[in-house]
């Protein structure tokens, strides 16, 4: 296991650094800067000196991303975790529940539900939220967010209220694609010949399906929890525009729009790590889950 662990982690390292280069390169070939943008073309050097310094745009790229990015993680991060619960906790019920029902009532239904959560966009799913239980329920509130603690004017359970309908839009889609591989996966395995024997022992078919077959069943279904991941922390871009959250997607939106090309790229690299070290999570997770999976054979 920790020669596995070992070529794992080498393997994470190197992807990070290759990532970094390229998004430093990039970023770094485009011109101008934030008060450029705010002063003109035909601005002094010493004006546009004068308004980096009051922007900040003089302080090392470092100290900016530490100011910037905290504040916009505590939004983001647990925006993305509470999306990908409710991601997990869906998607696997309803695949597990369509496969134990093949080809009945349940199985039709839970595919057909699947099949319009992924063609409805997480956009306008969120807009149908907000009108449903901000406008007409008034239930929670139409946008923003509190903060975690009550100094920031909020709490913990208010910032909960605050990210539930973004995860549940984020989550829809996700759930849906989830649910459709876990069924595909779940019916795979019910057909393998240890199955057969486990019922033919006396098993009941409950038993052998979550005893025998949801964990066999949960390889693949892994490596598209690692993708969704992913999808989810790009999803939240566009979602935090929609309720007006101050994470990770609106720093983006207003980055580019200020031509803050050191934010973007600090934003850029925090987000390629994430998906580095997600990515890095499914891998060990497989040889936990499957014993068959040798670490001489990773």
């Amino acid at each position: 296991m920790s020669v596995f662990l070992f070529k794992r982690f080498a393997t994470f390292v190197a992807t990070l650094l290759v990532a970094s280069v390229l998004v430093f390169a990039v970023l770094d070939l485009l011109p101008g800067n934030v008060a450029q943008v705010i002063l003109g073309d035909t601005a002094t050097p010493e004006s546009l000196a004068a308004l980096e310094k009051k922007l900040g745009l003089d302080r090392p790229a470092m100290v900016r991303y530490t100011d910037w990015i905290a504040e916009r993680l505590q939004v983001t991060l647990p925006l993305a975790v509470m999306a990908m619960v409710f991601t997990v906790v869906i998607g696997i019920s309803a695949g597990v529940f369509a496969a134990a029902r093949q080809n009945k009532a349940g199985d039709v239904g839970v595919m057909g539900l699947s099949q319009l959560g992924i063609a409805v966009p997480s956009f306008w799913f969120a807009i149908l939220l907000i009108l449903l239980f901000a406008v007409k329920l008034q239930w929670v509130s139409a946008g923003g967010f509190p903060g975690w603690t009550e100094d920031a004017g909020g709490g913990l359970w208010d910032g909960f209220v605050a990210l539930l309908l973004p995860a549940v839009a984020l989550a829809v889609v996700q759930a849906a694609v989830l649910a459709r591989w876990t069924r595909s996966s779940v019916l795979e395995t019910l057909r393998e010949d240890y199955v057969r024997t486990a019922r033919a022992k006396g098993l009941s078919r409950r038993a052998v399906l979550w005893q025998h077959v949801l964990r066999n069943a949960m390889i693949p279904v892994l490596t598209i929890l690692g993708l969704q991941f992913a999808f989810l922390i790009s999803g939240t871009v566009v979602v935090e525009q929609v309720f007006v959250l101050p994470g990770i997607g609106r720093l983006v939106f207003q980055a580019i729009a200020n031509r803050d090309l050191v934010v973007v790229r600090d934003v850029v690299l925090l987000l390629v790590a994430m998906v580095v070290i997600v990515n890095f999570v499914v891998d060990v997770l497989y040889a936990v889950i499957d014993p068959r999976l040798k670490p001489s054979d990773a």
